[in-house]
């Protein structure tokens, strides 16, 4: 075809032939390149120490390997030519971007020296074996990146040389074996240490699953020998979180002990890593011997504080006397029982020479003085009312001052009043004093009947702690005429009394002869009086009184109440102590009771009596499940999961959580009381654990979504459980969303989860929040009650407690405390026959929770000593190099000082040292011998 006139006609000449050859010679060429990938670019673009590095080795791999088939080349020939490679593999350093040049000029090679190994053969020439050992280093090296990922070709290597090395010592052989401390792995730098400890680790598995056994060191002998280097050379270079993984790996955590490389310097990290991969250890054993670890570490350096803790973290309350004994620091000793104080564990010292002092501490005698103190310190001793809580000037609408400037008379209703009763105790706990209670007895009869006994039952939070003032307010309303009265008094004492050993034990003397009584209404007032006051302790004496309430079988109509109250006192008082005659009696009174009486409201506080008996004690729970799982009834599939989350509180445990959410994809509209348990069970389950925490979040959503009614109305009483005195602003989000839903019982709990969530914070966009529910609710009585409780929480101790169950850095989880939030949480279950009907003094049980949120510092001698603080954010610091910092966005502050959810403290002054290594509650400091002042300038 003709071109066409604007384009030109192509003319061929000798010229642009020459070109096509050009441009087709070097095409070919880059086709030649890039089919083989292993070698290096054009020479060219090498420098000239690169060309020089790379022929002297491909110089010394063809000496090696005797290319040419050269006589002249011996074995001792071929050993220097090997040497060379040796030393510059070693020597050869790498940037983040780059491989070492050595391994890249080596690389096509890799074939052929795997060939030449091959053809080495048995021998009894040492020279020889020598060569072969250390080819075989060499090859373990080139495989590390060549290797096929499931050959484990390095492992193997390094196998097949340490054979050798041993065959070469047994040869003695002079010559050879001066040399063979080359084999010290280390040499061969930190990553090819790394690769090797993975492929052990794969090896280890491989083994076992061919049937090896795990305990038999014989069958891993070559594997042991290998890590009993790799440990040590890790713990020396700062790898600690490396070794502690090859050992879990090969299912050797113990040797770990045997190591003199663990010593004052590091042994903090070994630990902290210890502890927190002890979260993610899903079988009960592994979980166990991770934790013994730390504790014998700790133990070892002579720590003794930190190695109660972990002691506390495993539940392991035999190890305290031996702990005390051992520990001859008395600074030590006294914060040790500070630990044991709000751990609520009711440990007696004795044989010490300050036991009397000792125990003062543990029993928390000295907790309200202190608590005063800190209060005067802040300025808030002042009491508050009500009204400065709900702050109803500041409605739009009409709200309780405007209807008295319209002329109207103020109607006092019955559940306002109430509602005010518990707002006014728990603003003002622990003070000592306030506005309707103490001045007078004209609030006591502004209420009628449970009114009166939640009122009288208030002076004793009021109180709290005080134990000596407390009782001589209380005594007076034992006698009282009115029934109510006095089991509002019975109640008090309890309260009174929470957490606070006192050699008199008033409670137990004062309750004895109420459990005992015929009064319906004192014997419930009386064992949870019982329950608040002695929780966590185990007392026998205790137990005795209470299980034959339990046990008991009339079939009046309040039965089922008093063996669910007495039930649920028992599960307090043995938090988590596994006790077979509570759990046993709990057990049979379920299987025994009649239909009618399991399906009374309450009774689902015995199953969470026997659920708390067993809390964090994972698989020990098994026998019981089995037994409540025989029980025809309804109850049954409640109780198992309830036990079942109990039982896995604060683990993680993802296939329990994938139980749990198995048990919630059931579309049930009525008897699906199990499925609310589940729900909460989540929370509970990866409670204290910031990845669980998380995804459990992200699942509430789907159930919010995709689940029936009784569902979405346990999802935010979870999130109050996941995010307790913790008012993250994605979670009161969330909250307010839900406290406007049409479903009555939804908007109530997720109205009192809200309160949960900012117990004692004092939040103001919570506060914000309430009044307007206490507004948009007004005409609703059982909502703007919910809303008066969590206000009466938000507010809680004018904003010096909290409610988290979590201290020692989120190490511990107190039992009695995560058990008082859980009645809670179930009363919410099915809040018309609880707290919107006449068992609302199940919201005391929240006493067991509240704990001052202070930092004060002590000198020796526990009087006062303001020092210099850091708080700000934790910073998780596991595993990191160096020495990172561990809180972020600190402001430094004077002690005492309130710490809140997710933050930290640490000391801002160098002069001087805390005996604990967490800062928390009360703190014992003393000079820093080391400390020098600094020179202050003279110039004037």
């Amino acid at each position: 075809m003709a071109p066409k006139s604007n384009e030109k006609p192509v003319e061929l000449t000798a010229e642009t032939e020459s070109k096509k050859a050009d441009d087709g010679k070097t095409n070919s060429k880059k086709s030649k390149k890039n089919d083989n990938p292993d070698i290096i670019e054009d020479d060219n673009a090498m420098s000239e120490e690169d060309r020089e590095l790379k022929e002297r080795l491909e110089t010394c791999v063809s000496t090696l390997i005797n290319e040419k088939s050269e006589a002249s080349v011996t074995t001792q020939i071929r050993l220097k030519a090997l040497d060379v490679i040796v030393t510059e593999l070693r020597s050869a350093t790498s940037s983040m971007t780059s491989v070492p040049k050595p391994l890249k000029f080596l690389r096509p090679k890799y074939e052929t020296l795997k060939e030449y190994y091959g053809t080495i053969g048995d021998t009894e020439e040492s020279q020889v074996v020598f060569l072969r050992a250390r080819l075989g280093d060499v090859l373990a090296v080139l495989a590390m990146t060549l290797g096929k990922h499931d050959e484990r070709e390095s492992l193997n290597f390094k196998l097949k040389g340490a054979k050798d090395y041993e065959s070469l010592a047994k040869m003695g052989d002079d010559t050879t074996t001066a040399t063979t401390d080359d084999n010290n792995l280390g040499s061969w730098g930190h990553e090819f240490i790394r690769s090797l400890a993975g492929e052990i680790g794969q090896e280890y598995n491989a083994r076992v699953l061919a049937g090896a056994d795990p305990d038999d060191d014989a069958a891993f002998a070559d594997l042991l020998g290998m890590v009993d280097v790799i440990v040590p050379f890790n713990v020396e270079h700062n790898a600690e979180a490396e070794a502690i993984d090859l050992l879990i790996e090969v299912q050797r955590l113990k040797n770990v002990l045997k190591l003199d490389s663990i010593d004052e310097k590091n042994y903090k990290r070994v630990c902290l890593y210890l502890i927190k991969t002890a979260d993610f250890m899903s079988d009960p054993d592994d979980y166990t011997e991770v934790l013994e670890a730390a504790y014998e570490l700790f133990h070892k350096q002579s720590q003794y504080f930190d190695a109660l803790r972990v002691a506390l973290r495993m539940g392991n309350e035999e190890a305290i006397p031996d702990l005390m004994s051992q520990c001859s620091d008395p600074l030590m000793k006294k914060q040790m029982c500070f630990l044991l104080a709000r751990h609520r564990i009711n440990f007696e010292v004795e044989g010490d020479d300050d036991e009397e002092e000792l125990n003062e501490i543990i029993g928390n005698e000295k907790l309200s003085e202190e608590f005063l103190k800190v209060a005067q310190d802040l300025d808030v001793t002042e009491a508050k009312t009500p009204e400065d809580i709900y702050k109803s000037h500041l409605a739009e609408t009409g709200g309780f001052s405007r209807r008295r400037e319209a002329g109207g008379a103020v109607v006092d209703s019955a559940r306002a009043n109430l509602a005010s009763t518990y707002v006014n105790a728990f603003v003002n706990a622990g003070f000592g004093h306030d506005k309707l209670m103490t001045p007078d007895n004209e609030w006591l009869y502004k209420n009628k009947d449970h009114g009166m006994m939640a009122a009288s039952a208030s002076l004793g939070l009021i109180q709290l702690w005080n134990v000596e003032e407390g009782l001589a307010q209380i005594d007076k309303f034992l006698y009282s005429s009115e029934e109510y009265v006095k089991a509002g008094a019975a109640l008090a004492v309890g309260i009174l009394s929470s957490g606070v050993r006192n050699d008199a034990d008033p409670t137990l003397a004062l309750l004895d002869e109420h459990i005992n009584g015929d009064s319906h209404i004192m014997k419930c007032a009386a064992c949870t009086g019982l329950g608040i006051a002695y929780a966590g302790s185990a007392r026998e004496d205790v137990m005795e009184l209470l299980l034959p309430l339990v046990e008991q079988d009339n079939s009046g109509p309040n039965t089922m109440l008093e063996v669910s109250l007495a039930g649920l006192a028992l599960g307090m008082i043995y938090v988590g102590k596994c006790d077979d005659a509570v759990g046993g009696t709990i057990v049979q009174r379920l299987m025994e009771a009649s239909d009618e009486e399991l399906d009374h409201s309450h009774a689902i506080f015995l199953c969470l009596g026997l659920g708390l008996l067993f809390l964090g004690r994972m698989e020990k729970a098994e026998a019981m499940l089995e037994a409540l799982r025989t029980i025809e009834h309804k109850i049954s599939k409640t109780a198992v999961i309830v036990l079942e989350t109990c039982a896995y509180a604060g683990s993680g445990n993802v296939l329990q959580v994938q139980e749990m959410l198995h048990q919630c994809s059931e579309h049930l509209e009525e008897d699906a009381q199990h499925q609310m348990a589940a729900v909460v069970g989540i929370s509970l389950i990866t409670m204290g654990e910031e990845v669980g925490s998380e995804m459990a979040l992200r699942s509430f959503e789907h159930l919010l979504h995709y689940c029936e009614l009784p569902v979405k109305r346990a999802v935010p009483l979870a999130l109050g459980v996941l995010n307790i005195s913790n008012p993250d602003f994605s979670v009161i989000d969330q909250l307010s969303r839900l406290s406007h839903d049409p479903d009555t019982e939804i908007s109530q709990n997720a109205i009192l989860a809200m309160g949960l969530t900012s117990a004692g914070t004092n939040n103001s966009r919570v506060a914000g929040l309430l009044r307007q529910l206490s507004e948009f609710y007004s005409k609703e009585a059982g909502h703007v009650f919910c809303v008066r409780i969590a206000q009466a929480m938000l507010h809680m101790g004018k904003g010096l407690m909290t409610l988290s169950p979590f201290h020692s850095d989120k190490m511990l989880t107190c039992g009695p405390a995560l058990g008082g939030v859980l009645t809670l949480i179930y009363s919410c279950f099915d809040l018309k026959s609880t707290l919107l009907d006449k068992s609302h003094y199940l919201i005391y049980y929240l006493t067991c929770a509240m704990n001052p949120r202070m930092l004060i510092t002590v000198n020796e001698d526990l009087s006062w000593r303001p020092v210099t603080v850091r708080v700000g954010q934790a910073v998780e610091t596991v595993g990191q190099a160096g020495k990172p910092k561990t809180i972020t966005g600190f402001q430094t502050h004077t002690t005492p000082v309130l710490i809140s959810s997710g933050e930290r403290a640490e000391l801002g002054t160098e002069e001087v040292l805390s005996v604990s290594s967490v800062l928390e509650g009360i703190v014992i400091v003393k000079d820093n011998p080391d400390y020098e002042a600094p020179e202050t300038d003279e110039k004037k």
